[in-house]
């Protein structure tokens, strides 16, 4: 019953903040409004936000480098994370208001132990986490990925993927001996020490580790068409403590992503320049991300596969599936553009 209830008074404080959201936001906020919207005209405030580095977040790339922030009354302070989950401890550590970038797998490890935040938006799907192996350790074919010691970052999603692509090539976690190394940055010095047999990257890592291995590595991609999204994390107290910031940030998202589609060359250039990226790489990869500010059903659907995945694999010691619905805050981006919006309550 105290579930029931606190449920319930989370529900009538969001929906206080989507009144007070759309009675501030006005006609401003339309669905058809573009970038031509009229520049935000209160005081500049200021806005931490950690962010991961990767082409996933290309969308608020794009926002900071067309000051679409600033013109929606936004001083946005960046601080850069390796990983989503770095970001996203950061905003639940108090050292910054928003995460950008965490895929939904943190978002589900969270939600397991109870903390209260709430993703606000995607600003992207992808499809770019690969497994690297070495040849000369005795890695030629899948099968070959019994026992060997096998790395990535523990608690992001790129553990996931690893334990799913073993379930579907008839493995499990058992199977291999799993090394956590704790920063992307040092995947390529432990496969290339052979402290690790392959590691588990997300891109742009996953190809400088294929280089650096050059003929002597494997590469699979692990996500078998399941695609990782790249969220927007903030706490509940912050989200209902600031509902005109909220949707002012996720209207210069809005702008950025419709900026990219009329301007897909320039936004790949911003974000290239941004991310120190080289030209081949972002040939290749680019394709390989959707980039669109959303709430969809699906996002509800991955994240409970990967609870599921957690409370078998004893990632987690819970064993009910958590209510995600309680961790999606969507009264914002219905401000901005209802149609991005599809989640079934």
């Amino acid at each position: 019953m105290k579930s029931n209830n606190r449920q319930s008074s989370k529900r009538l404080t969001m929906a206080l903040v989507a009144i007070t959201v759309i009675l501030a936001l006005g006609a401003g906020c339309s669905t058809n409004s573009d970038s031509s919207r009229r520049n935000y005209s209160g005081n500049l405030e200021s806005i931490t936000v950690a962010h991961a580095q990767f082409e996933p977040t290309a969308l608020f790339c794009i926002a900071i480098d067309q000051q679409y922030f600033r013109q929606n009354g936004l001083n946005v302070i960046s601080h850069k994370h390796h990983t989503g989950a770095g970001a996203l401890d950061e905003v639940l550590n108090g050292k910054a208001d928003v995460s950008v970038g965490a895929a939904e797998f943190p978002l589900v490890n969270k939600a397991f132990k109870k903390e209260t935040i709430s993703t606000i938006g995607s600003i992207g799907k992808t499809e770019f986490i690969y497994l690297i192996g070495r040849k000369d350790l005795g890695i030629e074919k899948v099968s070959d990925l019994k026992g060997k010691r096998i790395g990535t970052t523990a608690g992001t999603i790129a553990e996931f993927y690893l334990g799913r692509f073993l379930d579907l090539n008839s493995m499990d976690m058992q199977d291999i001996v799993f090394v956590n190394i704790k920063a992307p940055t040092e995947y390529g010095n432990a496969i290339a020490n052979g402290d690790v047999d392959a590691i588990v990257s997300a891109q742009p890592n996953a190809n400088s580790v294929k280089e650096r291995l050059g003929a002597n590595a494997v590469f699979w991609p692990v996500q078998s068409n399941q695609h990782l999204y790249s969220l927007i994390i903030s706490t509940n107290e912050w989200i209902t403590k600031h509902p005109e910031q909220t949707s002012r940030f996720l209207t210069a998202l809005a702008q950025a992503e419709e900026y990219a589609t009329r301007n897909p060359a320039k936004a790949k250039a911003i974000v290239q320049k941004q991310l120190n990226l080289d030209t081949e790489y972002m040939e290749t990869v680019w394709s390989q991300n959707k980039f669109s500010l959303s709430l969809d059903q699906s996002l509800v659907l991955a994240m409970e596969d990967e609870a599921r995945w957690m409370m078998n694999n004893k990632v987690t010691t819970e064993t009910a599936m958590p209510d995600f619905n309680d961790y999606i805050y969507e009264d914002g981006l219905k401000a901005v553009n209802p149609d991005a919006v599809n989640i079934i309550r």
